[in-house]
């Protein structure tokens, strides 16, 4: 019996702890110790990256407006069509988004928001899809866990009841059982009334099967930031350089002293339905803020620097393999956005240009997607 605990124990802690690495970039954007102070954005990492751009050396480039560009014939629903063009990708704010390099991008669709539990429900209706946390751990990779033990279930965010050390992830996540897309907080918590909020506790692997049933795709990390820009080039959000222009709250993000207490400044203290903030430029919302979002690519803190190489970096797809220095034999793929987590004393990645990273066998309560086509898919 000790010797089933002690496996499950370790299992539970390794599993958050995967999990906890790579949400919102903790292990490379994270103050020290006790808060004292928030901690400003552009010096959130351990250091300078040698790949860093100096400002001097970018070339303006022309604003972008959805309205200058004829939309093909039809329009799928609930979907924005965004022009091709040329932006300059990643922000000098984060060391693993550096160098900013320029990208060309083809036009394509995307979803006006974030894929809804109401939409979700509707795949899983149709084709009768168990999501990753829904299914019991596989006994054959997990041989030293008792079969209690293998129940299903995913990672929940709990605040702690006081201040903790942000070094720590542990004190604020918890692997849940029971917890999945239709109970995203646990077991006793459900959807009732949140049929627009966006679905969470969906691990890469489902947002693909539903954009696949869709007749979509996951967009690439350069589609999503083209598109979360909205024509708005190398600024540090959707809307501007501004957190909060003339004291307005532009997105859902933590307020308060991170992770025990949220204010709730901005209108909400967890997830907010999609579309409760203003859309950028092209009319996407929550392209800032709320929940994070799977994209296609893997992750590589090193891979802007082998785009830079070229002049323009034509319709990037990621590269063809994963590498976190924070967990050499882990996958992650990328995650864009930040979500209601983000605040700027622990964790400012919902800026356009930031990188999230994550397990894709793993969801969270504060991880969605969205999907896109492009012309012709």
């Amino acid at each position: 019996m000790r010797s089933s605990r002690t496996n499950r124990q370790c299992f539970f802690v390794g599993r958050i702890l995967l999990i906890a690495l790579g949400i919102c970039g903790i292990a490379q954007n994270r103050a020290k110790g006790i808060q004292s102070a928030p901690q400003s954005n552009e010096h959130c990492d351990a250091g300078v990256s040698r790949h860093s751009l100096h400002a001097a050396s970018l070339v303006e480039a022309s604003d972008i407006s959805a309205s200058t560009k004829a939309e093909p014939h039809s329009s799928p629903d609930r979907m924005v069509w965004i022009p091709g063009g040329q932006f300059w990708m990643g922000t000098d704010h984060m060391e693993d988004a550096q160098p900013v390099h320029e990208v060309e991008v083809k036009g394509f669709w995307i979803d006006r928001t974030d894929v809804t539990n109401e939409e979700f429900a509707r795949f899983v209706k149709a084709t009768g899809y168990v999501t990753i946390a829904e299914r019991p751990l596989d006994p054959k990779q997990f041989p030293n866990l008792a079969p209690e033990d293998l129940a299903p279930g995913s990672v929940v965010f709990t605040p702690p009841a006081g201040p903790v050390s942000l070094d720590n992830p542990l004190a604020w996540w918890r692997f849940v059982r029971g917890a999945n897309w239709r109970h995203p907080n646990g077991p006793k918590s459900d959807l009732l009334g949140k049929e627009k909020y966006p679905v969470v506790q969906v691990a890469w692997p489902d947002a693909v099967a539903y954009a696949k049933w869709a007749g979509k795709r996951l967009p690439t990390e350069a589609e999503w930031e083209f598109a979360a820009r909205g024509g708005r080039d190398r600024q540090d959000y959707p809307w501007g350089h501004e957190l909060n222009p003339k004291g307005k709250w532009m997105a859902n993000t933590f307020q308060g002293h991170f992770p025990d207490k949220n204010t709730s400044a901005d209108g909400y203290a967890g997830i907010a339905p999609v579309a409760s903030f203003p859309a950028n430029d092209f009319g996407l919302f929550d392209m800032s803020g709320n929940v994070w979002q799977w994209v296609s690519d893997w992750y590589r803190p090193d891979y802007y620097a082998q785009l830079r190489r070229d002049a323009v970096a034509v319709n990037p797809q990621g590269p063809s393999d994963s590498f976190d220095p924070q967990e050499p034999g882990v996958s992650k793929r990328v995650q864009k956005g930040g979500s209601y987590l983000c605040t700027d004393q622990y964790c400012g990645r919902y800026m356009p240009g930031a990188r999230g990273k994550g397990d894709p066998e793993t969801g969270t309560n504060h991880l969605g997607f969205r999907c896109v086509r492009a012309q012709g898919e």
